[in-house]
């Protein structure tokens, strides 16, 4: 292999699809599908994007490892790139006349995702190029049909972990959560918060919230775990504001 495509493909839209990215598609020689039991929908998502694009793709699955729980988080995260890109090597060795390779990735290859990290460890190294794909915090301003900053003001993004440990980052305006699959805004002052949520943004399935905090709370929970029961998995995203403005510093 000597090209490395790692194609942004938004969040499951199949009109996600920039014109770059299925100029990728249509060139690549080898797609690689990550595959797991309880998420196989997004398996087949990714070999029907490809489809739509071209007929004569050759796909090669793997199974994804999974992370071992007894080791320190950090620990625990690189143990499971190195693991998977061990994974990337062998089964890219099963087509060795494959000169171009292709992994299309959820929302954008820049935004908490590990991929580029994994092909950063793979030995030779080859082009990496990447094509940027739509992400979920932008689906879901889109789908509020809301900006994403106030006016002059930043924006933190971030994970339910930080949130859940560090609580409400200083100073901020508009923080949006991602990769929080215990709620962990269930531990903030809801009458505080205004909140915009989203899973399966940009699909059929997708289902939306808004309010203050305390008034959706219960009902995001409850939504949530049953469209999870529903589906086999779940992708949302949300954004909070604090109802009243962060003092300047």
């Amino acid at each position: 292999m000597t090209q490395l495509f790692l194609i942004g493909i938004g969040t499951g839209n199949s009109d996600h699809l920039t014109g770059e990215a299925r100029r990728a598609i249509a060139e690549a020689d080898l797609f690689l599908i990550p595959r797991k039991a309880e998420k196989s929908d997004l398996a087949d998502l990714r070999t029907q994007i490809i489809g739509a694009v071209r007929s004569d793709a050759r796909i090669a699955t793997f199974d994804m490892p999974t992370r071992d729980d007894n080791l320190p988080y950090l620990n625990r995260v690189e143990a499971w790139h190195d693991e998977i890109a061990r994974i990337w090597t062998e089964t890219m060795a099963d087509t060795p006349d494959a000169q171009s390779v292709a992994l299309l990735v959820w929302g954008d290859p820049s935004l908490y995702d590990s991929t580029l990290r994994i092909a950063a460890r793979l030995h030779p190294a080859p082009r990496v190029r990447v094509i940027a794909g739509i992400t979920s915090v932008q689906a879901l301003t889109a789908a509020h049909a809301i900006p994403l900053n106030t006016v002059n003001a930043p924006v933190t993004i971030s994970t339910g972990r930080r949130l859940r440990d560090h609580g409400w980052p200083a100073g901020c305006e508009t923080l949006v959560v991602m990769l929080d699959g215990a709620c962990a805004f269930q531990d903030l002052d809801g009458d505080a918060f205004d909140i915009w949520w989203g899973a399966y943004l940009g699909m059929p399935e997708q289902i939306l919230a808004h309010g203050r905090l305390s008034d959706v709370c219960d009902d995001i929970v409850a939504r949530r775990a049953a469209a999870r029961a529903a589906h086999g998995w779940i992708m949302d995203t949300y954004l909070l504001r604090p109802v009243r403005p962060v003092p300047a510093n």
